[in-house]
């Protein structure tokens, strides 16, 4: 068995979440710390934008009016809006079995856990095998419109959307697997034209994205999500997880990365 240490995070703001996942980034790096599955979740409900997307993407009013934050992710991709949901993140040393190899080689095997997650919890999902490519995707478009390789679907429509971050010292994947709530809610704080694009863009997520809750017709709670996920991946992936929490060194580097980047416009608004 592979030995993970696993850290159960209170929901925090997307800032202090996206520290941590780096804080751990560099803390494996250095050998200082086990390869690392966290589990987490958001107060408040918060847009993430992938590194390279626009901040024009964003409608920063609206965005405020709903009380709802703003972080920018060292992981690519387009808009997620981080609210009812379970968030994972795995960061390894990239000799580590789970996460070797290229992009697609380890988003195929860690997404065999992911699909024995949702199996746990009685959804049959799959594993989207047509490769997608992101630069097709036009600003304004979220995350869950369109899958990636070896995304988790449910009878087509996304499901559990995940990033990567490839690094010299390590791997980071994170990813969401959305509880519940109303799925179409990030239109309000995208930016659009005219509201005819807003409509078009709203039915293109709805037609092509999914929650449990509207899968189930059950709001699931997240733990029991949690625990899903945790008896998953050490049963379809083998790892030993122990409960552990971050060090205090970690903890330190969360409040620098907070301050010095992830808080910033500098960070926040570069692109």
């Amino acid at each position: 068995m592979n030995d993970y240490r696993l850290i159960i995070s209170p929901p925090a703001t997307g800032s202090w979440n996206m520290a941590a996942d780096e804080a751990i980034l560099d803390s494996i790096g250095m050998n200082e710390s086990l390869p690392t599955i966290r589990l987490f979740a958001w107060d408040p409900p918060c847009l993430s934008l992938g590194y390279a997307q626009s901040i024009n993407d964003v409608d920063k009013a609206a965005l405020a009016e709903n009380g709802w934050g703003l972080v920018r992710r060292m992981t690519g991709g387009r808009a997620i809006l981080h609210a009812d949901e379970l968030t994972y993140s795995i960061i390894a040393p990239h000799d580590e079995p789970l996460v070797t190899g290229n992009l697609l080689e380890s988003y195929q095997r860690i997404a065999r856990g992911l699909l024995r997650t949702l199996e746990l919890m009685g959804i049959k999902g799959e594993i989207n095998k047509a490769p997608v490519n992101v630069n097709s995707y036009t600003p304004g478009q979220v995350c869950f419109v369109v899958p990636s390789a070896f995304e988790i679907t449910f009878r087509g429509k996304k499901l559990i959307g995940s990033a990567q971050a490839r690094r010299k010292h390590g791997v980071l994947q994170h990813g969401s697997l959305p509880m519940g709530g109303d799925l179409g809610r990030i239109i309000k704080v995208l930016s659009f034209t005219d509201g005819s694009d807003r409509n078009k863009s709203l039915g293109k997520l709805m037609d092509h994205a999914t929650n449990l809750e509207m899968i189930t017709g059950l709001r699931l709670s997240w733990e029991t999500a949690a625990t899903a996920f945790i008896e998953a991946f050490k049963s379809e992936l083998g790892l030993k997880l122990t409960p552990g929490e971050l060090s205090l060194k970690e903890s330190e580097k969360i409040v620098k990365l907070m301050r010095s980047k992830y808080s910033l416009s500098s960070w926040t608004e570069r692109v």
